[in-house]
């Protein structure tokens, strides 16, 4: 496989067999995904959908039951192909008695950092999430925000090439959701990659530049988000719509959303939007407004999750 990518996958899988009536759940099932190195990735689904069990996989904390997983071109299972790689788990547990510059001091150590560089690299840390202030208060006291600013600093302090985040955000508040956004964008330009796996989706179409979307473990759409939240279409909207109009609409594939006086009806080409546009009129419904329309992430993955398509 190519060292020109972070992460790279070929037919992934995890199978969790129940011990009771030998169910079988497919958690992750024949996932490929290439991840470039630098590129800053998202990786979405509901929950339920094998997001992390699949980042658990690269990172060997679970064993595939199929594929193979690669970083940088070396097989994930080696300690070596996860040496550069930073990570923060979804429910973290830092040690509660520890303060926030012992637990760094004790992640660093762990990651190999000698304790003079251990020394010089926690303020310039903390600081950089906004915990200057905070380095000698026991974790006990933190907040949820602020432990997943502890966590960030935590995954960064080695400098890791790969920085793999499971719902970074979580529990922060939209001041702090910014911040974090700001101190990753920074990333931008070093060579580091970013994987986030998350569920605001408003948060990754405002970083990411690629995504990938499962559902029920399965790979239903990945691309550039630019490309994916480009315009798609036209939105008309209308009032005083009969039943008649409305069926002659979704025959022609037009998706009818109501609005308070009246319908909205979204279709992809202007070819359908006249059609559209002559059904209404045909019936006698007031045309009210015509417009290009394009989606945002958001309406990106509920058309994956309801189609397995983008559009």
């Amino acid at each position: 496989m190519a060292a020109d990518y972070a992460i790279q996958t070929d037919g992934i899988e995890k199978i969790y067999r129940s011990r009771f009536r030998g169910r079988e759940i497919r958690a992750v099932s024949n996932l490929s995904l290439n991840v470039p190195v630098g590129s800053k990735f998202g990786l979405l689904g509901p929950n339920g959908a094998g997001k992390t069990t699949f980042v658990k996989m690269l990172l060997s904390v679970v064993t595939p039951t199929a594929g193979r997983a690669v970083l940088f071109g070396k097989d994930a299972r080696d300690p070596e192909a996860r040496r550069p790689v930073g990570y923060l788990p979804e429910n973290h547990r830092f040690p509660t008695y520890l303060t926030g510059r012992g637990m760094l001091d004790f992640y660093a150590a762990l990651s190999g950092l000698a304790a003079s560089e251990r020394k010089k690299r926690i303020p310039e840390y903390l600081e950089l999430v906004g915990l200057s202030n905070w380095g000698e208060i026991r974790i006990k006291k933190y907040s949820k925000g602020m432990l997943q600013r502890l966590g960030l600093a935590q995954a960064l302090i080695h400098k890791p090439k790969l920085l793999v985040l499971d719902e970074p955000t979580d529990g922060v508040d939209p001041v702090g959701r910014r911040e974090i956004r700001d101190i990753l964008n920074g990333l931008t330009g070093t060579g580091v990659t970013v994987f986030i796996n998350s569920h605001l989706l408003s948060e990754v179409e405002a970083f990411c530049q690629y995504v990938a979307i499962l559902r029920q473990g399965e790979l239903v759409l990945e691309g550039k988000v630019s490309s994916l939240v480009a315009e798609r279409g036209v939105r008309v909207r209308a009032t005083d719509v009969p039943d008649t109009a409305l069926a002659e609409i979704r025959r022609l594939g037009g998706t009818i959303s109501p609005l308070p006086d009246g319908v909205q009806v979204q279709v992809v080409t202007r070819q359908e939007a006249n059609a559209v546009i002559d059904a209404i009129r045909a019936a006698g419904g007031m045309i009210e407004s015509v417009a290009a329309s394009s989606s945002s992430l958001e309406d990106v993955f509920i058309r994956a999750m309801e189609t397995g398509k983008a559009a």
